[in-house]
């Protein structure tokens, strides 16, 4: 359903209408024969998990969750007052050499859960309060997500879902999604191949990462919130500013302002610090200065972009 018709007096989570017409059910079937000739996320792996064989992500049939429980440090429209339904997924399809979250993302932490155990998560979540169910790390996982989901649809499920994502996503996968996901939160981490194979181990990532966010977008349109400023549906995209703009801001903002749209609202990240192996690139063995933000800033800007993330920056290094 296009966002536009979407309005926050008729807003439903995009899943209830799936689940009404029982298309979901056929859906859940479809993702899990992605699982036998793995190509769940761009990897494309092709081996069979339900068979216990594993790829990239070392993950096997079963989703592995790392924790979970309301966020207060996403952005605004996300955490409101009562947190956003954070559900961390261990084994992140990622290799970034300076992961913050790397004791999650490069390790086995967590439990296998079926996926009863992941609806019942997330029904937890919806009890105690959180404004929406969001699922980070979740591009290795959408079959096991879209069952769970389906089960906790059934059982009273009504929150939207974010799916937010590293931004190197299966083009199947997110087309099994379509009408499934109401938030699509990705990053983008790079705008040149090179500096992602280097500091990510993924020679394709801009590639893929930009016909991701096209194919997000095309489904869910630009971020609607209500009149408490929460997000309803729509497309949020995160971008980590590196320093010496190795991210290639200046090029991704173009690409946002000009084959996505002028009103994408974008999270400018500032909080890079050297973690996990940075020690080992010197070009990513330092923090970002404040001019280079401000430079980062300016740039979005001068692209036409004007939804940008208000949060401030808690702490600075000058040069």
């Amino acid at each position: 359903m296009s966002s536009s018709r979407r309005t926050e007096e008729t807003f439903q989570p995009a899943y209830l209408r799936l689940l009404r017409s029982g298309e979901f059910r056929e859906r859940v079937a479809q993702a899990y024969e992605h699982l036998s000739i793995c190509d769940v996320c761009a990897w494309t792996c092709d081996v069979d998990r339900r068979a216990g064989q594993v790829g990239v992500c070392r993950t096997g049939e079963l989703a592995k969750v790392s924790s979970y429980g309301p966020h207060l440090g996403e952005e605004d429209p996300l955490r409101g007052w009562r947190g956003s339904g954070t559900i961390f997924f261990s084994r992140c399809n990622l290799k970034c050499q300076f992961c913050q979250n790397h004791d999650i993302s490069q390790t086995d932490a967590g439990y296998e859960v079926e996926a009863e155990d992941l609806a019942s998560i997330m029904l937890e979540l919806q009890a105690q309060g959180c404004h929406n169910i969001n699922f980070v790390s979740p591009s290795h996982v959408v079959p096991q997500i879209m069952a769970a989901v389906l089960i906790a649809a059934e059982a009273g499920l009504r929150l939207p879902l974010v799916y937010n994502t590293g931004g190197y996503d299966s083009m199947a996968m997110l087309k099994l999604l379509d009408g499934v996901v109401d938030i699509y939160m990705p990053d983008m981490k790079y705008a040149d191949a090179e500096i992602a194979r280097r500091s990510s181990k993924i020679a394709n990532y801009p590639q893929v990462n930009r016909a991701a966010v096209r194919e997000m977008h095309r489904q869910v349109g630009d971020l609607q919130v209500n009149k408490t400023g929460l997000a309803l549906c729509g497309l949020l995209v995160r971008h980590l500013v590196l320093p010496d703009n190795l991210a290639g801001t200046d090029e991704i903002v173009q690409f946002l302002a000009t084959e996505i749209s002028p009103h994408t609202y974008l999270n400018l990240m500032d909080q890079y610090r050297p973690a996990y192996k940075a020690h080992h690139f010197p070009e990513l063995n330092r923090r970002i200065a404040r001019q280079e933000y401000e430079t980062a800033v300016r740039m979005a800007r001068d692209a036409g972009l004007t939804r940008l993330d208000e949060r401030r920056a808690l702490f600075w290094i000058t040069h």
